[in-house]
């Protein structure tokens, strides 16, 4: 598979061959789907905290007698059906979202999400990518020198000037090959990949 090799002007340069088994896959839609909803549900915390009806501080009186009074039974104040009552089934914290993707699957699925940018042209990679300070200034003229607009870099490593400089532009993320993830990856309508980061990238996902 070839891909683009972009110059500091945003313009293809040359091309460089890439892995087929990583830029080369047919795309899977409903694997892709699997692996980026499961990212996404793996990274919810269970915060949430509901209170049952066991919980909730009122008497446990009976609120009126039985009979006579032309309403509807009631045992307690804190009955679900009643307002200001606990819930049926409460949310509790120990809720578990997590959703099981194995290696194979994972990998597999970024192979078809790489495949398909390359296929669309959204993804090209640069001989490397820095800036000289970390200034938001200097790296938002480097992509628009380039002509990118909202843009995912890749790089082998991060480099501290980088990161620092794009964390105001929240149309540009930085992210080493450990760090990258399919939301990211499908999220952007670019994706810029060092050489160093794609040899890495080769070298771990295929």
């Amino acid at each position: 598979m070839e891909l683009k090799l972009l110059n500091d002007q945003g313009q293809a340069a040359s091309t460089l061959q890439a892995s087929d088994v990583l830029f080369g896959r047919d795309y899977n839609e409903a694997l892709v789907h699997q692996v980026v909803t499961a990212y996404q549900a793996n990274a919810r915390s269970g915060n949430r905290k509901q209170k049952g009806r066991s919980e909730i501080a009122k008497s446990t009186r009976k609120p009126f007698r039985q009979k006579g009074t032309g309403n509807a039974r009631a045992g307690m104040a804190s009955s679900p059906l009643w307002r200001g009552g606990g819930k049926i089934f409460p949310n509790t914290p120990d809720e578990n979202f997590s959703q099981k993707v194995n290696r194979k699957m994972y990998r597999a699925g970024i192979a078809a999400i790489l495949s398909q940018l390359a296929r669309e042209d959204r993804l090209a990679v640069v001989d490397g990518f820095s800036i000289e300070a970390p200034k938001t200034r200097l790296l938002s003229q480097k992509l628009k020198g380039m002509g990118l607009e909202s843009v995912l870099v890749i790089t082998e490593e991060i480099d501290e000037n980088l990161f620092l400089s794009s964390r105001n532009l929240h149309h540009v993320l930085v992210l080493s090959v450990s760090e990258a993830d399919p939301v990211s990856l499908v999220r952007f309508p670019k994706v810029l990949v060092t050489k160093g980061a794609l040899a890495k990238m080769e070298e771990a996902w295929q």
